[in-house]
């Protein structure tokens, strides 16, 4: 075992795939903290599933390395899988047992003492509010009881990292939050690291304290999700303007870092436009004013040259369907 270095619970050094002529991920490097949300996002082909099987060790890399909770993916895999929780996009408990049956069954399979067993399973039903709902089918759970339930599944066998993928795909906006409570809950509670995929920006946004965003095997930007978003270059403030209005005095206030005519509206790009509205107001007369702030989407689209697809890609783990010997 490996001591992780400052807190570094997942540690990539130079990490590649390569698949004949395709290179998957190219020469990766990225250090995930404990207690850390970090979300891994990309278009579809972007490299993420590729790293997330590599980190599971699902897949072996071509080259480079990596460590999970200071365990080698190619030295110690079991160690590494004895070290980390998947919650499958398609949820994968059997229907036709109850959420315990379903959790006792793997908490078995991950050898969980007998003596915690059960305190283990008491203590993940109610984190995720399903201790009521315990003797119950699943095929009788709605499709919100389903993901918590496989989040606590995930949790039986006490893991130091969390695999989510896509966890609120398909969910109503009331269930989708719910489930941001969740995972906020899991974290500040059991102390987890979390790596999360999502092709939703505003979950990226609401959970994660970093986002890196990969394209062609490489990740293209990275920060929290507040610094993203301070790359365009502040709020969009979008002014219908009366006629004969004057707009050169514009021109010197500081605030302002760009000035468009678009479509009969004169767009502003302003830093912290709540704040230097009123200023903008003193020099030119407005018949409507609308300020907008950069969303997550507004930077993939810029990076990328596309807007992120809110549909699934498949899940990184059900896409994986042979054994890599190489």
């Amino acid at each position: 075992m490996v001591n992780p270095s400052k807190n570094q619970l997942i540690q990539i050094r130079n990490l590649t795939k390569r698949y004949e002529k395709l290179i998957a991920v190219d020469n990766l490097s990225l250090e995930i903290g404990q207690s850390e949300v970090f979300g891994l996002l990309g278009p579809n082909g972007a490299g993420k599933t590729t790293v997330i099987h590599m980190l599971a060790t699902l897949l072996n890399p071509t080259s480079g390395s990596a460590t999970v909770n200071g365990f080698d993916i190619l030295e110690d895999p079991e160690k590494v899988r004895s070290s980390i929780g998947v919650v499958f996009q398609v949820p994968s408990s059997d229907d036709l047992l109850t959420g315990y049956e379903n959790l006792k069954i793997h908490a078995l399979l991950y050898g969980v003492k007998p003596d915690v067993r059960e305190k283990r399973i008491s203590a993940a039903l109610e984190l995720v509010g399903l201790t009521e709902r315990k003797e119950d089918q699943v095929k009788k759970y709605s499709g919100g009881m389903r993901r918590r339930l496989e989040i606590a599944r995930g949790l039986i066998h006490n893991p130091k990292v969390l695999f989510l993928d896509e966890p609120t795909l398909g969910l109503d906006p009331s269930s989708r939050e719910t489930m941001w409570k969740y995972i906020q809950q899991l974290v500040k509670q059991e102390k987890l690291t979390i790596i999360l995929t999502t092709h939703y920006m505003e979950e990226a946004d609401m959970l994660c304290n970093r986002i890196g965003i990969i394209d062609k095997g490489k990740i293209i930007a990275l920060d929290t999700p507040a610094r993203l978003k301070s790359m365009l270059g502040g709020d969009i403030v979008k002014l219908k303007l009366k006629q004969d209005s004057n707009t050169d005095a514009l021109k010197n206030l500081e605030c302002i870092s760009k000035i468009e005519s678009v479509d009969g509206y004169l767009l502003l790009s302003v830093d912290d436009a709540k704040r230097n509205i009123p200023e903008i107001l003193k020099h030119v007369e407005v018949e409507s004013v609308e300020a907008t702030s950069p969303t997550l989407n507004d930077v993939f689209l810029k990076l990328t040259g596309r807007p992120i697809k809110e549909q699934a890609e498949g899940g990184f783990m059900e896409r994986y369907v042979q054994y890599d010997k190489h």
